[in-house]
């Protein structure tokens, strides 16, 4: 059997014993004693093993593969002496102290000698030359650099928020009966600007009071109605209720705005008196037919109703008629 001494250096020491105590293993020899030290080169470690002679260049090829192994040295093990390790870091021997320098002889005084100096009388100072010196030019002003173009990105200003929206509380009015003066001062008004009489229904329209708005057209409207049927003997004659409506409404209503019918209904577009926030002028052309259809049909109990309304978003206005 042989005994060998290897020194390895590794990097780092972790683990390091394990790996080579399985290549020692793998190649045939037992560790018999090992010494692990950090040092600044590295990890140093020192081991004794024992193994076949055939077997040492098996191993010197593995200690040379293994990837752990920075170097190596292997020798016979000689027991009792120790072997410093190959990559220990070594320290410097201290240089000896410098030699004390030989202080320096001294010097000898040298002697003074006293010497006579002719002593020469002050000269004439030199006329001074008068030099013309040239004003300086003023420095020049040092030009400032131009101020470098900055590009500013315009943005959009934030959108302002959106106004909320209050909602009134609805107040149902409850209707009351028309305001006779207010159509009693209107109607003559009506009469002499008729057919041209929406301004003047308007006006009434803004006169009365909500309440009495609605009852305040119909009056006007059964008025006017009565009145344009006197002053027209023809629509007079007594008429079923489907000839009064082509012979007598149609024409009258015609003569104030776009009609049109369909069966026993009349559509009435584009109606100045119904705008299209809800507010309703229907109730003066329910009055008017009233006041022409009730003597073209010799009847008191026809039934006139809005069936939609333009204000209501209807495309016209439409007006049922009925016995």
């Amino acid at each position: 059997m042989l005994e060998l001494e290897i020194q390895t250096l590794s990097e780092k020491r972790e683990g390091l014993l394990m790996d080579i105590g399985r290549l020692l293993v793998a190649n045939g020899f037992t560790l018999q004693r090992h010494r692990l030290v950090q040092d600044p080169h590295g990890a140093l470690m020192t081991m004794v093993v024992r193994g076949p002679s055939r077997r040492k260049r098996a191993l010197e090829s593995a200690l040379d593969e293994h990837e752990r192994i920075i170097s190596f040295k292997i020798a016979p093990f000689q027991d009792g002496a120790s072997t410093p390790h190959f990559a220990a870091s070594r320290v410097l021997p201290r240089p000896s102290g410098v030699a004390a320098s030989t202080p320096s002889p001294a010097i000898d005084a040298l002697p003074v000698v006293a010497e006579e100096i002719a002593v020469e009388p002050p000269k004439a100072p030199a006329p001074v030359a008068i030099v013309s010196v040239e004003p300086l030019t003023p420095p020049q002003p040092v030009p400032e650099p131009e101020p470098e173009f900055v590009f500013i990105v315009p943005r959009a200003p934030a959108p302002a928020p959106a106004p909320v929206a209050v909602m009134e509380p609805f107040v149902e009015l409850i209707p009351e009966g028309p305001d006779m003066e207010a159509v009693d001062t209107m109607l003559p008004k009506l009469k002499n600007d008729y057919p041209l009489i929406f301004p003047r229904l308007l006006k009434l329209d803004a006169a009365v009071s909500a309440v009495a708005r609605e009852a305040s057209l119909m009056l006007a409207g059964q008025r006017l109605g009565a009145w344009v049927s006197e002053c027209d003997p023809t629509s007079r004659e007594p008429f079923a209720l489907q000839e009064a409506i082509e012979r007598v409404a149609i024409p009258a209503l015609a003569a104030l705005v776009d009609v049109g019918q369909r069966y026993d209904q009349l559509h009435i577009r584009h109606s100045p008196l119904c705008s299209e926030d809800g507010h309703s002028g229907c109730a003066f052309f329910n009055g008017y037919l009233q006041g022409l259809l009730g003597p073209a049909t010799g009847s008191d109990s026809l039934s006139i109703f809005a069936v939609c309304c333009r204000s209501y978003g209807a495309d016209a206005c439409v007006l049922a008629i009925s016995e």
